[in-house]
Parts: C-alpha cells; structure tokens; sequence
C-alpha cells in the first residue's frame, strides 16, 4: 500500500482555506491509496472552546462532503481530523476516513484527551477501537495522546491492526513521542504505524514536526524534518510478515499474567 502523510503549519479557524490546501495535496498525493492528515486540521488545534463549538461538525456535515469530492476527484482516501457535533449533544476530538469513492469507512473519537486543552475543548470518546479494512490491510485509528498509552496500541494489534494511523497536534517539548514511542509502538506490536504532526507555532504552542511511518521492525521508511512537508512510503507486507517471524511479540505473550492491570 502507498502511503502519503501531510506535515503542514495549522492555519486556525479558515475551514475554507484548509479545504482548498487539501485539495491541492491530495492531488500532489495522487498516486498513494491514501493520505493522512493532522490532528483537527480541518480547524486548527489550539483554537479554544468557543471557536471549537462554533466551528463544529456533523461527520456527514458540509465539510466531509467537500472532502469525499476531493477523494474522488483525486483518486486518494483521506483521513483527517475535525471536531465533531455528535447527536448526543458533545463535541468530540474526531478523524474520519473517507474513500476514493467518497464513501465513510470509519470515524473515530479520541479516548485520552491531552491536559486542559483538550478537557477544555471536547468530550472523550468511549474508546471504542475499530479495525477496519482498507485495499486488502487491517487499519486502526488512534489520535495523538491515545498513541502514549500502550495499551492502545496493544488493543488495537491484538484485534488485528497491520497498519495503526495516527493523527497528531504534537508540541515541544515532547519530540520524545515523535522520535522514540512511535517507533516503539510499531516494533512492540508488529505493525506499522503513520504519525502525521503539526509544524510551525499555533499561540504559545510550537509543534515539533518529525512526521514518520514506522516499521514493525521499528525504522522509519518515511521520516520528514521540522517544516511543511508531503511524505510517501510503500508498505510491504512481507517485511510485516518477516518482522513477525523474527520479533513474535503478539504469540508470546501470557494474558493470564496480566490481569492485575485491569484491576488498577
């Protein structure tokens, strides 16, 4: 499977105008199967409260359907982030993944909101982790936060997860997640993970880039630096098949050991 992630600055508030810098790199992108996007980019991050309640969304509200034209116009599935009006009245921190044909194939509500600037903004999602099917590959969907939590990603690679797609609004000074957990998330559950960042400064916050797509066997095949950036890698099946082989975390494992830590 092709993969594109988009770094790019925030630009808070202008809905239209990350509309329109969508289309264009979803057309530069033509040629992966799909594109991934920030954290909340279809509104900017760090926007508060009220900016969030006004600007909220139906996931079948205008705005998705601008962007399942622009997946069929552009022949990539898209996966972005946007705050959503849920119909039991909460706004959630929410990605949705959208086909080539501009059909809904998942939306997801993220579970662990991150200090008082998601507390303040959203409702946590009930940590419902689907996994989808996507071109033959098992997606799952995390955002941000929910990445630094193991037991996410270990939920998600036990139901079988082969690619886990994580849009993120990460900030200096934790580049730690970005240079290190990512990595690690990939290599302790055997699959790979996409994590698509926020560059440039947003208020007081200053994101820290480092865009990658890690490999179960914990390189990057993709890796992009600290500014605007468009980055495509291929995932091979085999090396996920020969990683597993190697590294059979997922087989080793003795649940009957674990009990205690659902009871903390």
């Amino acid at each position: 499977m092709r993969l594109a992630l988009y770094q790019c600055p925030p630009q808070p508030l202008e809905v239209a105008g990350n509309l329109q810098r969508l289309q264009r790199f979803a057309h530069e992108a033509a040629g992966a199967d799909l594109l991934v996007l920030p954290e909340m980019f279809l509104t900017g991050y760090n926007i508060g409260s009220d900016a969030v309640s006004t600007l909220a969304e139906a996931r079948d509200g205008a705005s998705a359907q601008r962007i399942a034209q622009i997946a069929q116009a552009s022949g990539v599935a898209i996966l972005y982030g946007y705050p959503e009006r849920a119909a039991d009245g909460h706004i959630y921190n929410a990605v949705q993944l959208i086909d080539a044909n501009g059909h809904s194939l998942c939306n997801y509500r993220k579970s662990h909101l991150f200090g008082e600037l998601d507390h303040g903004m959203f409702s946590a999602g009930n940590a419902d982790l689907p996994v989808i099917e996507f071109k033959g590959w098992q997606l799952g969907l995390l955002i941000c936060y929910d990445l630094e939590f193991p037991e996410n990603t270990r939920r998600l690679a036990l139901a079988g997860a082969e690619l886990i797609l994580v849009p993120t609004a990460n900030m200096v000074p934790y580049d730690f997640v970005a240079d290190v957990t990512v990595r690690a998330r990939a290599y302790e559950n055997q699959c790979y993970v996409a994590y698509a960042n926020y560059c440039g400064e947003e208020g007081a916050i200053r994101y820290c880039g480092q865009s990658s797509i890690a490999a179960p066997n914990g390189s990057r095949i993709a890796h992009a630096g600290l500014g605007e950036e468009l980055i495509v890698a291929t995932l091979e099946r085999q090396l996920l098949l020969d990683s597993r082989a190697a590294t059979p975390y997922l087989a080793d494992r003795r649940p009957e050991l674990y009990g205690e830590l659902n009871r903390r």
